[in-house]
């Protein structure tokens, strides 16, 4: 028992962490220490040095001996290929997935989507649930646990990126016609337009970025 709660315990401490750098509490380009974290997460420096050794290894952190935690920064690199990944693969997962949807659910994140804008965060974390869940449905382990990950580091530039609320607000329209295609199961339609709200989307990111060179 006491190793099922340790192993809760660690994973939570990683989960916590992992959240903090992806909604940019922990700035690109930050330092942080062992023991600011260990103070934050108010827990003893075991699951922290773990947890750490598991972010470093997904990308998220650089450990610098003698130095601290390094959040890694957000490179230009980085957008291109994300969004390479999600244009060929997300609308694949919606013709993968085309026997796997759910009318009723596909009308519960459409109404969602057609509801008054929240705030931007909660619009963003909406955004990628939805992503997340359509590509669930292609049926295939492998591209889920990849997007999984590639879903990880597009929240992470889209929080920091701030795109704007015009774009915001096209993002939640794109949304309601890609799940109206998909209600009406005219899963090529909804391909294209998958495909096409990541390019907006991609857009948007990469004018971000490139200003902020």
């Amino acid at each position: 028992m006491t190793g099922k709660v340790n192993a809760n315990l660690k994973r939570q401490v990683y989960e916590t962490i992992k959240e903090k750098i992806i909604t940019c509490e922990y700035r690109p380009g930050s330092v942080l220490t062992e023991a600011y974290l260990t103070e934050e997460m108010q827990n003893s420096r075991t699951p922290v040095r773990e947890a750490v050794g598991i972010l470093e290894s997904e990308g998220f952190v650089k450990v610098l001996p003698k130095k601290g935690i390094f959040v890694t920064d957000i490179l230009l690199s980085d957008v291109i290929q994300i969004f390479q990944a999600r244009l060929e693969i997300e609308p694949l997962c919606i013709r993968l997935g085309k026997n796997n949807f759910s009318t009723e659910e596909l009308e519960v994140w459409k109404q969602r989507f057609e509801s008054p804008t929240m705030d931007d965060l909660s619009d963003k974390e909406l955004d990628s649930k939805m992503h997340m869940d359509l590509i669930s449905k292609c049926n295939n382990k492998y591209i889920i646990a990849m997007m999984k990950k590639v879903s990880d580091q597009n929240r992470r530039i889209i929080i920091c990126s701030k795109n704007n609320s015009k774009h915001i607000i096209e993002a939640r329209h794109e949304h309601v016609e890609i799940l109206g295609a998909l209600i009406e199961g005219d899963f090529e339609k909804a391909s294209i337009l998958m495909r096409e709200h990541i390019a907006d989307c991609r857009q948007a990111a990469m004018d971000y970025f490139y200003s902020a060179q």
